[in-house]
């Protein structure tokens, strides 16, 4: 059993909010990529979620929906998996940052 204290929070994987909705999808060979969507919309769409984690390979495949969510939160955070290593190039948080920067800001 976890416990806090008042006022403070923490977050988990795993969990069921007061709707009984969980906060995470486990992704196997026969999830449909349209599951993957709208689930990735539910989440960005629920205020008791601050940050998406999301294997990049999946990530790939609704690379649309991400690339379309603009908002600082929640945030979406793309991780490497053990069968297939990240890929900075393909990072869309990573690619708008760079945006923000020329090689001037680095001297």
């Amino acid at each position: 059993m976890r416990t806090r204290a008042p006022g403070s929070c923490w977050g988990g994987v795993g969990e069921l909010n007061k709707n009984r909705k969980p906060n995470f999808l486990v992704v196997e060979k026969e999830t449909s990529v349209a599951e993957i969507e709208e689930t990735f919309k539910s989440f960005l769409a629920r205020s008791d979620i601050g940050i998406v984690l999301i294997n990049q390979f999946i990530a790939e495949m609704i690379r649309h929906a991400i690339d379309g969510h603009l908002e600082s939160i929640p945030a979406v955070l793309e991780i490497p998996s053990k069968e297939h290593p990240y890929d900075a190039s393909k990072d869309s948080i990573l690619r708008r940052a760079k945006g923000m920067f020329c090689a001037e800001d680095f001297r």
